[in-house]
């Protein structure tokens, strides 16, 4: 699986109705309203790269109230309750 996470800058007023219309678009996971430089975070799987030119600038970036978006594609996913569970085999 491939995971994006997109900035979104909305319009200010439209922010609630903004996330909610992304949060209903295929593949995105997660919307989150952030602090900061961007107004909305999107978390974005798809099962291959040629998915994302479908997701992002045909879905997310045409939602009404986006002024702009940036995306980061992610290389590996790192977590620590991940790592805990591959480590812990039930030895005490």
């Amino acid at each position: 699986m491939i995971t994006a996470i997109v900035m979104v800058d909305a319009e200010v007023d439209k922010i609630p109705e903004v996330a909610d219309a992304i949060a209903g678009v295929k593949s995105v996971h997660r919307v989150y309203s952030v602090t900061g430089d961007v107004d909305l975070i999107a978390i974005v799987t798809v099962p291959e790269h040629e998915d994302l030119a479908t997701v992002i600038p045909d879905h997310i970036a045409k939602v009404e109230g986006v002024k702009e978006i940036k995306t980061y594609l992610a290389f590996q996913e790192f977590s620590r309750a991940d790592l805990e569970a591959a480590f812990d085999i039930g030895l005490d």
